[in-house]
């Protein structure tokens, strides 16, 4: 079988398939996809009416998503699986992420070995835009300080301020790293600085959608995501100057203001870091959405 490998010119073809499956994971996206392609090989096959997704590097071969299709078909797996074989020399690298709750019990019914991996945060746009209540009291006081305190000024992001957005990446990257000491969490941020930068140079073809944040006229903040479906909205990347106090809570209610269109905004998962996953309980998500890696039971 020969696998293609991905490019821009796909995603007509990848948003047919991915319209077969409820969406709730943020992975369940082209633009999720593709931005991946920095650090990884990603290669794709139709199996019988099925797109399967494989992500190549240096340890070997894995499928990002379960096989895109209408219906649930083993045989298809089963196929995708003896791909992943002739790469891997340990066949316990080979494995599905990113299976939704609706498909797990298909996999387990097939004596495949399901265990979760971080959840995605799914988040009312209401909570952000309002942010009511006492639950909210730290976000709100972060941005009513912010507002008091600072000029500033917001519109949306466009493919010309690129050079300001990586000039203020690295700034937060190098923040964050004087703050660090988890040598995989700094591997992490080095690897977003290499996805960022071919993010922003495909920002218009991924028909992404963000918003910059002026302070004393220059970008001291960017976000940005994509539609996932009807309601929901993923917000992929939120960089801020971090000594400018409440610039953070500032962009995310002001993005998710402008967001009207969806009921939901799903805020990604935590990659497992504590901090992380302390910020995005803080603003009280709706419901953790589930997701499973299969691998087989040997």
């Amino acid at each position: 079988m020969k696998l293609n490998k991905l490019s821009l010119n796909d995603q007509k073809l990848f948003n047919q398939y991915l319209d077969f499956v409820p969406r709730e994971l943020a992975a369940f996206s082209f633009a999720n996809i593709f931005i991946w392609r920095k650090l990884y090989d990603i290669k794709w096959i139709v199996i019988q009416k099925s797109l399967c997704v494989f992500f190549y590097d240096a340890i070997g071969c894995f499928m990002y998503l379960p096989p895109l299709a209408s219906k649930f078909q083993p045989e298809v797996i089963q196929q995708a699986f003896a791909i992943m074989d002739k790469t891997n020399k340990n066949r316990d690298v080979s494995r599905i992420e990113n299976i939704q709750q609706d498909q797990l019990d298909g996999y387990r019914s097939l004596g495949y070995v399901c265990r979760q991996k971080y959840p995605d945060y799914l988040c009312l746009r209401s909570d952000l835009t309002l942010l009511k209540g006492n639950k909210f009291k730290s976000q709100r006081a972060a941005y009513n300080y912010f507002v008091k305190h600072y000029d500033h000024a917001w519109r949306s992001l466009r493919p010309l301020d690129k050079t300001d957005c990586l000039s203020l990446f690295a700034g937060w990257v190098k923040q964050r790293k004087e703050q660090c000491q988890d040598d995989v969490y700094c591997g992490m941020l080095d690897d977003n600085h290499k996805i960022i930068k071919d993010v922003l140079a495909t920002y218009k073809q991924l028909n992404l959608e963000g918003i910059v944040v002026r302070v004393d006229k220059k970008i001291k903040a960017f976000s940005f995501g994509y539609r996932l479906n009807l309601d929901t909205f993923c917000i992929l990347y939120e960089i801020t100057d971090l000594t400018i106090k409440g610039l953070a809570q500032f962009i995310f209610r002001q993005f998710s203001q402008e967001l009207k269109a969806y009921k939901y905004i799903n805020i990604m998962d935590d990659s497992g870091i504590e901090n992380l996953r302390k910020t995005k309980l803080s603003y009280r998500p709706e419901r953790l959405i589930p997701a499973y890696i299969a691998t087989r039971n040997d």
